[in-house]
This record gives structure tokens, sequence and C-alpha cells, in this order.
């Protein structure tokens, strides 16, 4: 048998190998067990998520021996022959390459037949948004009210191109992209299986770069075997991929974390001289942030795939950091994400973007404020203010002739009081005369009528301002006094 690469070999082939889709497994087998089976599926999902494999697995359970069944052997000839795509009574289609309207009828023609060896006529069309609007019309009488012995099974990365009246009459299934972690661990197994050896750090660095995708993953790991042999480290998987490392993340955040400009235009420019993917490298800090802000709010979340020393010092740079800080910084990154997709100089925007981020975590904000007012002592921000100038005097005012000021370090002031002091004297306006709300040396009687009634609305005014409780809880705070 002819070589077969790590994709074809190690496809699921029962509901119990899918990985990373167990709400779509579940409800497959829940509907064969209940013989609740609808007449048509769609499967939507990023490549590489399962949706042909699924679709296999269901059409195995659906025409095997005495099925439908869930408890089906993948090794019976039925089902090899749906595995290979070259049963009678299962069509796999490419819409890609089958999407006018009279192969659409061709294919509608077979319907009426009863199936040759199994139960049901199963119609498999991959990819099914390429078909032409009236492909998708000629397919729509059949599709809702289909002969009792025809399945139809739709797959699609891109559903919102698919006729709404198509989606209506199906049942929708939305394959996720698969955990890193998961495709991780799949990837180890397969290692186990063809006795090579593979890094623990490697395999994180394969899953992390397909994204979600489980072949993919396995295509990169083929790839890696035929450059390296029988033992593959990070290092390898860096070289031949682009991927950045989880030392060179972590350096650059530790450099925005510590606000250290000189170290972040460091990494940037040794990745650059490397030839590295700038876009990669902003994708993997910015998931890193993110990762640190979910070990906030739940010290239970994972590390992103950081060693534990790695991940130990970034959590203490960020503990001070609260994480609306962190999200500032996010958005920062974000912003540059977008401009970087076009722009031709990608280290520009990936340092300036830095630069803002350590900005962003300096910048004294209005909730910083507010909060630091809140946990202060009230008798502590009375002391910063010039005493009662109402309180009556316990010794007779006097006025001295004026001194010569000799500056403030040998006496102890309040800190408004010191630089009232320290002042050039045409610095320190006189105090303003208090002003009267509502003077009682004239008689609104003598004034214009008008006039009379604007003063009557300033004085309902200034008791509703008066009687205002956030004035009068900020007059206890401050231990102050309104003048009126």
């Amino acid at each position: 048998m002819s070589y077969q690469v790590f994709a074809r070999k190690y496809r699921p082939r029962t509901f119990a190998d899918v990985l990373g889709q167990d709400h779509v497994v579940r409800t497959l087998r829940n509907a064969i067990e209940q013989d609740r089976l609808a007449h048509a599926y769609l499967f939507v999902g990023p490549r590489g998520t399962g949706k042909t494999s699924t679709s296999r697995i269901f059409s195995k359970a659906l025409n095997c021996p005495n099925g439908p069944s869930i408890e089906f052997d993948p090794d019976d000839p039925i089902c090899i022959e749906i595995a290979e795509g070259r049963s009678l009574d299962v069509l796999e289609i490419d819409g890609a390459s089958n999407n006018k309207v009279d192969e659409v009828r061709s294919l509608l023609e077979t319907v009426g037949f009863a199936p040759a060896s199994s139960r049901f006529r199963i119609i498999y069309i991959d990819e099914v948004h390429m078909l032409t609007t009236g492909a998708f019309n000629a397919l729509l009488k059949t599709l809702e009210e289909p002969p009792a012995h025809v399945k139809f099974i739709f797959a699609t990365t891109e559903p919102n191109k698919i006729l709404p009246t198509i989606i209506s009459r199906c049942q929708r299934f939305d394959l996720r992209p698969i955990p890193t972690d998961i495709i991780a661990s799949h990837l180890q197994h397969i290692a186990t299986e063809e006795s090579v050896k593979l890094d623990d750090a490697a395999a994180w660095a394969i899953a992390k770069g397909a994204d979600g995708g489980m072949r993919d993953a396995q295509s990169m790991l083929d790839q890696l075997v035929a450059f390296c042999g029988n033992e593959i480290t990070e290092t390898n998987v860096l070289d031949i991929f682009g991927f950045t490392s989880r030392e060179t993340v972590a350096a650059l955040l530790l450099g925005i974390l510590q606000k250290e400009p000189a170290r972040i235009l460091s990494v940037i420019y040794e990745q650059f001289e490397k030839g590295k993917d700038l876009g990669q490298l902003l994708a993997e800090v910015v998931g890193a942030i993110r990762a640190l802000v979910v070990a906030k709010l739940d010290p239970d979340a994972g590390r992103e795939g950081f060693p534990e020393a790695l991940w130990s010092d970034l959590s203490a740079a960020a503990e001070p950091l609260k994480p609306e800080r962190l999200l500032a910084v996010i958005d920062t990154f974000s912003e540059a994400e977008s401009r970087m997709k076009w722009a031709s100089n990608k280290r520009l925007h990936l340092e300036i973007a830095s630069l803002k981020a350590i900005q962003n975590l300096k910048e004294i904000r209005l909730t910083d404020v507010i909060s630091a007012i809140g946990k202060a002592d009230p008798s502590e921000i009375s002391a910063s203010f010039s005493n009662d100038s109402t309180a009556p005097p316990t010794e007779p005012e006097t006025h001295p002739a004026p001194e010569k000021k000799t500056g403030t370090k040998d006496r102890k002031l309040d800190p408004i009081d010191r630089l009232i002091a320290d002042a050039p004297d045409d610095a320190v306006e006189p105090e303003p005369e208090p002003i009267k709300l509502n003077p009682a040396s004239e008689n609104p009687k003598q004034r214009p009528v008008d006039q009379a009634k604007a003063e009557e609305s300033n004085t309902v005014e200034a008791d509703e301002f008066h009687n205002d409780p956030l004035i009068v809880e900020a007059l206890k705070v401050f231990k102050g006094r309104l003048i009126s």
C-alpha cells in the first residue's frame, strides 16, 4: 500500500474519534438512539475541524448493518466503502465543480431510486455555498419534501453565502475550532504511533500555529517528520514555519509590563532581522495578555502554553495592574493589527503600538483619582485645605510689618500653604470677598418685576443646591461649609 499522510491515516473512524466537537457528536448520537432523524443536515465550521469526517461517520451509522446504530464496526465492508468515498448509496459531490443548475437537476433525478444495498441514499455536498442561486432554487422543493429513504448532508465554511431558504430546511451544526491543548495531545498520540519523539513545546507550537484546525496540525507534523526524522524539537518548528517562541513573546510582554522601551525595541529588531512574521508575534502577545486578564479573574485558568517559570514572571509583572489597564493595551494592539495587515513597514507599527502600550500603563485615569480619594482619610484631605476663615480668633488680630521671605524649609505647613508662602509677592492674589446669593440689603420691590422674579428663582435654586445629597456628603468628607 502506498504511503498515506497523517491527515488521512489518522482520520476519525467512529464518533469516539471525533475530537473537540462534543456538542455535535452528542446530538447526532441522541438523534440516532431516539430515532429522531432529520432529512437534511448542515455542518458549518473552519477548515480542518471535521466536517467531512463527521459526515462520513454519520453516514456509516445510518447505513451500517442493522443500522441506524451508533455502535458500528468501522471495518465492515459497507463502512469501508463509505470511508473511501466509493459507496453507491453515499454520493459525495464537490459544490465548487458541480454548481450549475443542470448538474443539480441530474443529481436529483437519482433521488427517486431506492438504495442499492443500504437503508438510506445519502447525498453529501461539500462547499455547498459554491452553488449558484439557480442551483439552490432547483434544490429547494426536493430538499423540503424528500423521499423517506433520502438524507441530505451539506458542509460549508461560509454559511453567509447560502440562501436562507436552504438553511431553514436543514438542521445546522456549527463545528468549532479545536482547542490547542486537544490538538497538541493528539499530535503526541500520532508521534507515539509513528515512533517519533516530539517535545511538548514543539507539539504546543504546532497546535498553536494550526489555529484550531486538526488537519493543518497533522500536515505540519508530517512535514516535520520528513525534515527532522524521528526527533522533533521546538526549535525545528520555529525554524521551518516561522513561529514565535514562548520565550520571545514573554520577553516582549515583560518589556511592556515593566515599562522598558529599549528592551521592547531590541526584541522587535531581533525578530525582524530573523525574518519572523511580526503580525504573528503581535497576535501571540495579545493572546498572552488575554491569558493574564483571564488569570486575574480565574486563577485556575490555563497559562497559554508558557512554561511555569515564564508564566510566574509574567504574573508577577502584571500583579499591580488592574484588568482594565491590560484591556486598554489589548485595544492598542488590536488597532495596530488592523493597520499592519496592509502596511509595508510592519516593524514600525509594532514598535509604535508597543510604546503606546507603555503609555497606557503609565497614564493616570479618572477612575484612579476617584479610587484614591475614596481610600484617603477625610482628616488628611481636610488638612490640605486652609483653615476655616470664619472661626473666632483666639488672639487679637495684629498687622505686623512685612518681613522678607526666608523659605519654608524650617516651618511645618500644609501643602497648599507652602506653595503660597514660597510664591512671589505679586503671585498671591487677595482673597475674594464671599459672593452673597441673596443680598438682604436691597429691596426686591424697588427693582423691576422681572429682576425680582429672577432673584427669587436664584434663591430657590440655591436652596436646592444646598440640600443636594452629593453636596451634603462632600461637605462632610471635606469638613467644609458653603458661604451664602
